[in-house]
């Protein structure tokens, strides 16, 4: 007993070592942003009567710039419209103006008596390692998901082709949202056996997976999948309803059935803004020179000591990841006292 409990002493003082100091103090103390002090930090020429563009748009770029680029985080207080109109030497109503615009874009709410806050992130998460769809993803968040069918038909695409192991391929373009709006367009390339049938009324507002299992008893099981960063083209900006150039999280892979065989390819231009990529990981096996240089026909198999040590690692792991939600369920209690 007094070996376990000393090894859980040092797996919850590496967790606390792990967790974040910043989410553990706000357990104690309030948000380091107090409505006023960013904006202490920002030139008042920030917002200048003399560059053409209307006043109010200036203010709200201000402020919507600090909270895209995470200075200012969901929860936190704005400083009063009396502040703002001091600070940049502009009207109440201009003022006004800007926050309305920015609560119309879900960045701020605004509250009669309580000021205006960030609002919470209107973003929504998605498992790369897994091999349901983000359709199927987003609405166990407990979200509407819409999806709208671009294009359904046979296409010429030498890469899928060659992937799917057939001279034409079925290809399908998708634009899916949420209640946020746009958040990812779906390019699909299907064997012309398994596509040819598909409509666009069976796919408007469902999962492709789910009618490939249902219709024809299709199921995929496996696949690889990559993700890289790449620039908003036009016609993705025009569909996501962003700035050309603007960064999108691309995620590209093949999909298998439980036979192996090659079901689908595709491409999926995500919002770099709405969309999170979540990844599992675990614990890499801790090596220990010492221990394998002294194993003899005598000793532990190295299969149970790495079996041991794999399982402390992951209980190091847990410890330090309950500590940080701890932490931030201190610092939010903390916010809203």
């Amino acid at each position: 007993m007094a070996d376990r409990a000393s090894g859980l002493s040092v797996v919850l003082g590496q967790a606390a070592a792990a967790a974040s100091p910043v989410a553990l103090a706000g357990a104690r103390r309030a948000p380091a942003y107090d409505g006023v002090m960013w904006l202490d930090e920002v030139p008042a020429s920030a917002v200048d009567s003399a560059n053409g563009t209307p006043l109010h748009s200036q203010v709200g770029a201000v402020i919507r710039s600090h909270i895209v680029d995470g200075a200012l985080p969901p929860g936190s207080q704005l400083p009063t419209e009396a502040e703002l109109q001091e600070r940049f030497s502009v009207s109440r109503s201009v003022v006004r103006q800007a926050l309305a615009a920015l609560s119309a874009e879900g960045l701020v709410q605004r509250g009669r008596g309580r000021g205006s806050v960030v609002s919470p992130r209107g973003e929504h998460h998605r498992l790369v390692q897994r091999m349901s769809g983000l359709s199927t993803q987003i609405s166990a968040e407990g979200a509407d998901v819409f999806t709208a069918v671009l294009a359904l038909g046979p296409e010429q695409n030498a890469a899928a082709s060659a992937a799917l192991g057939g001279s034409t391929v079925v290809g399908i373009r998708r634009l899916r949202s949420a209640g946020t709006g746009p958040l990812a367009v779906i390019h699909t390339w299907l064997p012309l056996s398994i596509g040819a049938d598909l409509t666009i009324s069976e796919l408007t507002d469902a999962s492709l997976h789910a009618v490939l299992r249902s219709r024809l008893g299709v199921s995929i099981v496996s696949g690889r999948r990559q993700v890289r960063a790449v620039a908003a083209t036009t016609g993705l900006a025009r569909l996501l309803e962003i700035s050309v150039g603007e960064p999108l999280l691309l995620l590209e892979g093949t999909s298998l059935d439980e036979n192996g065989l090659p079901i689908e390819m595709f491409s999926t231009w995500h919002r770099a803004d709405r969309v999170v990529f979540d990844l599992d990981v675990v614990g890499t096996e801790l090596q220990n020179p010492d221990l394998e240089r002294d194993a003899s026909p005598d000793s532990a198999p190295m299969s149970e000591v790495t079996g041991n040590q794999r399982t402390h690692a992951q209980l190091v792991a847990r410890a330090a990841q309950l500590a940080r939600e701890l932490g931030e369920l201190a610092a939010e209690l903390a916010l809203n006292d």
